[in-house]
């Protein structure tokens, strides 16, 4: 009996249409698992937006914030930032002295985002706005004074004042002048940073302390103010 081998041919076009669809399956498919974060943030935020209609009445729209409502700018802001700010409310670290009128309107907010889901989600919504820089200057004083007190700010804040997440300094840069100086005061005096467990408040106070008066508040405020030039 004779065997006879006949050689199949592969099929046209097999071949390169294999690698047609593994390039193809390549492009959709990040795209494809990127559907799911991405409409989990967009829900986040929208969410955020919701929850933050009750802040609005006081620090404005785009977060802009509002003197004569003691509420600070705060749109655009990290939200690593809010939220840490929102912790300290919740937490009581924050707006517990009684004569820190502007913390104590603060603390029963907070608690309309006391689930984690939602403080995020506001913290989030918060850090996406983008308000008008703040406008000019409220406070006096002089900046090439101020540059010498804040040699003793940058090891946290930076040098060019926009904060380092990692050691929870805030950005100072795009703050309002008026706010800034209240919060100095405000650590100076005890009103913030003696809490117990306010690690990072603590040191503040001790920061804040090593200006002498409210002069060089404005001083080294001022200063703070030309580095967003």
């Amino acid at each position: 009996m004779v065997k006879v081998w006949l050689r199949q041919e592969p099929r046209r076009g097999g071949v390169r249409g294999a690698r047609k669809a593994r390039a193809l399956i390549a492009w959709v498919l990040p795209a494809v698992l990127l559907v799911g974060p991405v409409a989990a943030q967009a829900a986040d935020l929208e969410r955020g937006r919701e929850l933050y209609v009750l802040c609005s009445s006081c620090h404005g729209d785009q977060g802009q914030g509002d003197q004569k409502r003691l509420a600070p700018r705060i749109g655009g802001f990290p939200a690593w930032y809010v939220a840490g700010q929102l912790h300290k409310f919740l937490a009581g670290e924050r707006g517990y002295h009684p004569d820190d009128t502007s913390g104590l309107q603060m603390r029963p907010m907070a608690q309309a985002v006391h689930r984690e889901s939602d403080l995020e989600a506001v913290a989030a919504y918060v850090a996406s706005l983008r308000p008008d820089p703040p406008r000019a200057a409220r406070t006096s004083g002089d900046p090439s004074r101020g540059q010498t007190f804040y040699a003793t700010c940058v090891a946290c804040h930076g040098i060019d004042g926009k904060g380092n997440e990692a050691l929870k300094a805030p950005q100072l840069v795009g703050q309002a002048d008026w706010y800034l100086v209240e919060q100095l005061k405000k650590f100076r005096s005890g009103m913030r940073g003696t809490a117990a467990g306010d690690a990072t408040g603590a040191q503040m106070l001790a920061m804040a302390s090593t200006l002498p008066n409210d002069a060089a508040i404005d001083d080294v405020v001022a200063y703070i103010r030309t580095l967003a030039k």
